[in-house]
C-alpha cells in the first residue's frame, strides 16, 4: 500500500513513519517540501497514493495570533493543497485536527458530533482545515487529537521537565484541562483506523483527562524530579485565547471500532521509561 505522509520529520510524523514502515511512503516536510505551496499537488498525486495522512501543521498557539497569515497558509491553504492532490488522484485523506476547535465551555468531554466554536487564530484556521477536507475530498477521515506530546518534540511534558532541570520551583495553570496524547499511542490508532474504510470525524486521545497542574506532577514524578516543588497556578496572559476544559471523548472509534487508546497514566509511564532507557 502507498502512504504519503506530511510533517513526516515531526513527533507525530516520526510515529506514523513507524507505525506504517511496511508499506511504500512518501515521506513530506520541510525544506525539501512545502504543503503552502502548489507543486505539493502534483508531487503526492504523481505518487498514486491509496491513502495520505496530513499531520503537517502550524502548532504554535501564540505564534499563530501574531502570525495569523501564516498560520492560515499553513493550516488551511495548505491543507486544501493535500486535499486537491487526494482530489486529483482520488486518495482518502486523513487530517489531523486538534481539541482547540471548540471552546472548553462545557463540562462534558466533546463528542465528535459537537459544533466546533474555535477562539483563536490555530483553531480557527485548524478548522478551516477540517472544511477544506470535507468540501474537496470524497473519502476522509477527520482525526482530533489533544496535548499531544513524543521524543524529539517541543510539548508540555518536555518543557515540564527542561525547566525542572533549570530550577527548583515551577507555577503550572490548574484551571485548564484537557486529554494528554502520546504520540506512538495515537499514531497506532490511526494505523488501526485507516484498515476500515468507515470514514468521517473521530476523537483519538489516551483515556481520561486532568488539569495541566496534574500532568507536570505526574511527569516530574515520573522523572525524579522530587526535589521540584510544583504551584498550582491560574491561566496567564497570553497571546492566544486556550480553551480550559476541551476535554474530548472518544466515541465512535472505540464504539465502532474498539479502538481504545491505554489511560493517559500509563502512556505516560511508557513515555517515561522509553525517555530514560529503562
Amino acid at each position: 500500500m502507498r502512504i504519503a505522509i506530511t510533517g513526516a520529520k515531526g513527533q507525530l510524523g516520526r510515529s506514523l513513519t513507524e507505525s506504517f514502515q511496511s508499506h511504500e511512503l512518501l515521506l513530506i516536510d520541510l525544506p525539501e517540501h512545502d504543503v503552502t505551496q502548489r507543486d505539493i499537488i502534483p508531487l503526492i498525486s504523481d505518487f498514486g497514493p491509496e491513502l495520505v495522512i496530513h499531520a503537517a501543521a502550524m502548532t504554535d498557539v501564540d505564534g499563530c495570533e501574531r502570525e495569523p497569515d501564516v498560520a492560515y497558509g499553513v493550516n488551511a491553504l495548505g491543507t486544501r493543497n493535500v486535499a486537491l492532490a487526494c482530489q486529483r488522484c482520488d486518495a482518502p485523506m486523513l487530517y489531523i485536527s486538534t481539541d482547540y476547535v471548540f471552546d472548553g465551555t462545557s463540562d462534558e468531554p466533546y463528542l465528535e458530533y459537537d459544533e466546533p466554536n474555535p477562539t483563536s487564530v490555530y483553531a480557527r484556521s485548524k478548522l478551516a482545515g477540517e472544511e477544506f477536507v470535507r468540501d474537496l475530498v470524497n473519502n476522509f477521515y477527520i482525526v482530533r487529537t489533544a496535548w499531544l506530546y513524543g521524543r524529539n518534540g517541543n510539548n508540555f511534558v518536555e518543557k515540564m521537565i527542561q525547566l525542572a532541570d533549570r530550577g527548583s520551583e515551577l507555577s503550572v495553570v490548574s484551571n485548564e484541562f484537557g486529554s494528554p496524547t502520546y504520540a506512538p499511542d495515537l499514531a497506532e490508532a490511526i494505523f488501526r483506523l485507516s484498515q476500515h474504510p468507515l470514514y468521517g470525524i473521530y476523537h483519538l486521545i489516551n483515556e481520561g483527562s486532568c488539569s495541566r497542574y496534574e500532568l507536570a506532577c505526574k511527569v516530574l514524578e515520573l522523572a525524579g524530579k522530587r526535589d521540584v516543588q510544583l504551584r498550582p497556578g491560574k491561566i496567564y496572559a497570553r497571546a492566544a485565547k486556550v480553551p480550559r476544559r476541551a476535554v474530548l471523548r472518544n466515541f465512535c472509534a472505540a464504539r465502532q471500532l474498539g479502538i481504545v487508546l491505554r489511560p493517559w497514566e500509563d502512556a505516560l509511564r511508557a513515555y517515561s521509561e522509553e525517555r530514560n532507557g529503562a
